[in-house]
């Protein structure tokens, strides 16, 4: 099997970009498969959600800013020799597969967005060549990807064979999530057809039940729709254990594993896993809402 690519992405902050990516890529961990997070954001929240951040000058030989620099300047870098095991966060469970981490820190994967941008868009793909030569080591690669447009969030996109967006319940979110959308039409051209990733679908992040929508939900929710994000049946549900468990160094998939959260993550996984097989087509996607139906 070809080791697949995911990035999530969209370039409104504080959409829950993090915790999708920790959560969807320790769900497929596991369900058995062999899964590499990639924190491709200077601010490191990826690390940290997984236990881990890089402190200690040792440590900051292993960020993936140097390693991208490093390639960029023509030199053989060894992902191996940088990522981290994070197995031991899954392994109580049976039937798990791996998961590991190659992290970052701020000064060193600025210094790698400067270097990118400098370059221009034939850097862009650095990234995805690098991931594909650990193809043997991983079923699946997840990228945590910047908020803001830079160079740093093309060169995710380029990266991935998949990208989804994440959208809150709230208007900002959904322009942000509807850019993200767009771009993506885009990298293929800008990088001479190398890298041409597909969208998969928008996640409904810390969203409501049905029974508290108000007028604004709804409206974002068809205009999600309108927008051709294609949301997944799956909501993430607003929960205040997904982001408490941040503190912890351990996702709230493995953490709530028989609860809310691990339910939620466990079936949107499914989703995004049936998306990969299917035409467009063919995906399902949340029937459209009449404001006249709600109560307010």
């Amino acid at each position: 099997m070809l080791v697949k690519i995911i990035a999530v992405a969209t370039q409104k902050g504080g959409a829950g970009k993090t915790s999708s990516t920790i959560n969807l890529g320790t769900a497929l961990s596991l369900a058995g498969q062999r899964v590499l997070v990639v924190d491709l954001d200077p601010q490191a929240q990826a690390g940290t959600a997984l236990g881990l951040n890089l402190s200690s000058e040792d440590q900051l030989t292993r960020s993936l800013g140097w390693a991208i620099q490093g390639r960029l300047q023509g030199m053989r870098m060894d992902l191996e020799a940088i990522w981290f095991e994070r197995t031991e966060l899954v392994a109580g469970f049976e039937g798990a597969g791996s998961l590991h981490l190659l992290a970052c820190e701020e000064s060193t994967m600025t210094a790698a967005q400067d270097l990118i941008h400098k370059k221009g868009y034939q850097a862009t793909p650095v990234l995805r060549r690098m991931l594909l030569e650990t193809a043997g080591a991983f079923d699946f690669v997840i990228i945590d990807t910047p908020p803001a447009v830079s160079s740093m969030s093309a060169t995710a996109l380029a990266a991935a064979d998949y990208v989804l967006t994440v959208c809150m319940p709230e208007y900002p979110s959904l322009k942000g999530a509807a850019a993200t959308r767009g771009t993506v039409r885009y990298v293929k051209d800008r990088t001479g057809g190398e890298c041409a990733p597909q969208y998969l679908g928008a996640i409904v992040n810390r969203s409501n039940p049905p029974s508290r929508w108000r007028v604004q939900e709804v409206n974002i929710r068809n205009g999600m729709l309108d927008a051709d994000l294609a949301p997944f049946r799956t909501d993430i549900r607003l929960d205040n254990r997904i982001s408490d468990s941040f503190a912890f160094g351990v996702p709230a998939v493995v953490r709530f594993a028989s609860h809310a959260p691990g339910r939620m993550y466990g079936e949107l996984m499914n989703q995004v896993l049936t998306r990969m097989r299917q035409p467009k087509e063919e995906w399902e996607t949340p029937q459209r809402i009449e404001t006249g139906m709600l109560g307010v």
